[in-house]
């Protein structure tokens, strides 16, 4: 498969105001991020995936591939709290464009480690793409430990984690104790360089949405182990990318987006528009 090392974007899902799939949107923001990142994310928690319906998700992967045409690498998003109906949806999606799986720990069921690494045994087991753990605890309310991780990263068809715990440490012991050739991904952008310090590939990013140029020019400084020019970079970052989360994931980007004349800044329930004090920030920021 394509390596996935570097910047993958979290696409954003744009909404027109009768809150239908906005592919001509999606077309500019494809456009805005293709000269700068590395791979492609459809149908993450980004893209508003809770959402949106199988069709949807189908018609928004094809497009993207088209778009795409071969070049980049495409990750796509199944993931849940229900095991059988996840491989269930690995069997019902075209996946021929895709080059791996990003699923999402289950969330709200707070299963065991036991329960999580039997969850993704299965799903691996019955995948055609290879598996990228997603662990993101503030969403799912579970951490999956460094552990487990390391315990699946031996599975042949387990290939990288999305780590967003926020814990330092953990991902320094699945950097010691994962199988060779695992990858570390960053799933938060504010630690991106100091994931990459210890190891890490890159980043699947929210703000390479928004800021793709500097944002991808601080990931490929940190693998070039120019940290001093990374950090600078992701100082002055900073506060964009606090406010982009600010008041929900992806509110926060689709309002920057719709300030630089990308797309809408429309969402589905139950997120909500930025408020009048954030969209102020957010331009001043930008």
């Amino acid at each position: 498969m394509k390596a996935l090392n570097g910047t993958g974007v979290a696409l954003i899902t744009p909404f027109n105001e009768e809150n239908e799939v906005d592919f001509s949107s999606l077309k500019k923001v494809l456009d805005h991020t293709a000269p700068y990142v590395d791979y492609w994310v459809v149908n993450g928690t980004t893209g508003e995936s809770a959402t949106l319906t199988g069709e949807e998700k189908q018609a928004i992967l094809d497009f993207v591939a088209e778009y795409n045409k071969g070049l980049k690498p495409i990750v796509f998003g199944i993931g849940g709290n229900n095991t059988q109906e996840v491989i269930s949806q690995l069997e019902a999606f075209d996946l021929q464009e895709v080059d791996a799986i990003l699923s999402v720990a289950p969330y709200y069921n707070k299963p065991t480690q036991q329960g999580m690494l039997r969850h993704y045994e299965l799903i691996a087991d019955h995948a055609t793409k290879p598996i990228i753990l997603y662990n993101v605890p503030s969403r799912t309310a579970v951490n999956m430990t460094a552990d487990t991780i390391c315990q699946l990263s031996f599975h042949p068809n387990i290939i990288a984690v999305k780590e967003a715990s926020g814990d330092l440490t953990q991902s320094l012991w699945i950097k010691k104790n994962a199988a060779k050739g695992f990858l570390l991904i960053s799933g938060e952008d504010p630690l991106t360089v100091p994931l990459i310090s210890i190891g890490a590939v890159g980043v699947i990013s929210v703000a390479a949405n928004v800021v793709p140029e500097s944002f991808c020019k601080m990931v490929n400084h940190a693998l070039n182990n120019d940290f001093e020019r990374a950090t600078s970079i992701l100082m002055e970052s900073i506060p964009l990318i606090e406010s982009l989360f600010e008041e929900g994931n992806p509110t926060g980007a689709k309002q920057a987006l719709e300030l630089m004349g990308v797309c809408s800044s429309s969402v589905r329930l139950p997120l909500f528009r930025a408020s009048d004090q954030l969209k102020e920030k957010i331009q001043s920021l930008l």
